[in-house]
């Protein structure tokens, strides 16, 4: 099966009951002047000295079938912990290049 379209894992959350989406439209209606924060803490410059961008962003997933040189997959696999997640370690490697090649790009048209 040549199937040249990506297949791509979704996910999707229960629909909201009636409730909570009365509860969500009459958050909504209220003002800023109306939202009491004084249960949370200001977040000072020590919070933003630490912040992380894109550490919540999770990229859509598409399932492919990829033929790679074994020596390739089996670093991966050997210098994975327990053998586990050199998918995942292949998929860091092959976005650290792709980023690389987009800043090197920049930089010529820059």
């Amino acid at each position: 099966m040549n199937d040249e379209s990506p297949k791509y894992v979704a996910y999707t959350s229960k629909p909201l009951t009636a409730e909570q989406l009365a509860e969500l439209d009459a958050l909504a209606s209220r003002g800023d002047d109306e939202i009491d924060f004084s249960d949370i803490p200001e977040a000072g410059n020590e919070f933003f000295d630490n912040a992380k961008r894109g550490s919540m962003y999770r990229a859509l997933k598409a399932q492919l079938t990829i033929r790679l040189d074994a020596d390739i997959l089996d670093w991966f696999k050997r210098h994975a912990k327990d053998g586990k997640g050199y998918q995942t370690d292949i998929n860091k490697a092959l976005r650290a290049y792709v980023t690389a090649q987009e800043k090197r790009a920049q930089k010529k048209a820059g």
